[in-house]
Parts: structure tokens; sequence; C-alpha cells
């Protein structure tokens, strides 16, 4: 039988920062909805590298707006360097974040099986699901009620 220990997030987010920042990668797992469709959260988790330098489109567990860690998709790039991050899963509400405040880059999910998906910043469906934002409210509530119930 496994024996789960669950401690605070903070605490597991600065273990997860030192292990990256020793060049090694670890699996995270992710929690609530801000991901979907693309990262189910409870269920899947992420697989994350030593951060690079932040893409438009790029996944990333960042300490953003001075008070919370968060798994999310960067969005903008402005000028002067500051990074605008949202979920998938959201219909408003942005982050923000520096360089410096970015713990490691995503690049897959894992499913409970153990199989990975890659998650990549040019991908052909985010690059449509970025479009559909006005109408991701409907999607994702039917998303919600038909395959997060077949796949529970």
């Amino acid at each position: 039988m496994k024996h789960i220990k669950t401690v605070p997030n903070n605490q597991a987010i600065a273990a997860v920062a030192a292990l990256i920042a020793e060049g090694r990668r670890v699996v995270l797992p992710v929690k609530g909805n801000s991901m979907l469709p693309f990262i189910i959260g409870g269920k899947e988790s992420v697989e994350l590298t030593p951060p690079t330098p932040a893409q438009v489109g790029d996944v990333i567990l960042a300490w953003v707006d001075g008070n919370r860690y968060v798994v999310h998709r960067v969005i903008s790039i402005d000028s002067n360097g500051n990074i605008t991050l949202m979920g998938d899963g959201n219909i408003r509400g942005t982050e923000h974040c520096r360089q410096k405040d970015i713990v490691g880059t995503a690049v897959y999910v894992v499913a409970p099986n153990g199989k990975k998906r890659q998650l990549r910043n040019d991908s052909l469906s985010w690059k449509v699901w970025k479009r559909l934002l006005p109408v991701r409210r409907w999607i994702l509530a039917v998303y919600k009620r038909t395959i997060l119930k077949i796949i529970s």
C-alpha cells in the first residue's frame, strides 16, 4: 500500500524548486481546473524541467503576483520582460511574474498510468484554443459535464 504525505503547497514547491535548480526533472501533481482541457487537475501531473527563457505558449510553474505559485500558460511578454500568465481553463483573470520568478517549464503532461503527452508552445490545439477565449465558458461547461464525468 502506498503512503502519501500531504504537505503545504509552498513547502512542496520549495522542495520542487530545489530539485529543479539541481538540474533534475520533477513530476508535480496538478490541482484544480484552471488548465482544462489540456491538463486535468487531480488526475494528471506535469513534468517540469529547469526554466528556459519564457516564450508565449509555454506552460510554467511560477511565483505570481508576489503571493502564490501557479502552473499556467504564458500569454504575453512585454518589452520590459513582464510576463502575463493565464490558465487554459480560465475565461478571464491573469497573473504576472518575471523570468526570475519561474521555477520550471512544464514539458509533459503525465497521465495516471505514466503515459506522457508533450506540452508544446506552438501546438495547433493551443493556438485554436487561444482564439476560442470568447466562447470558452460554454465549451468548458460542456467539457466538464461530459468528458470529465466519463473519465472520472
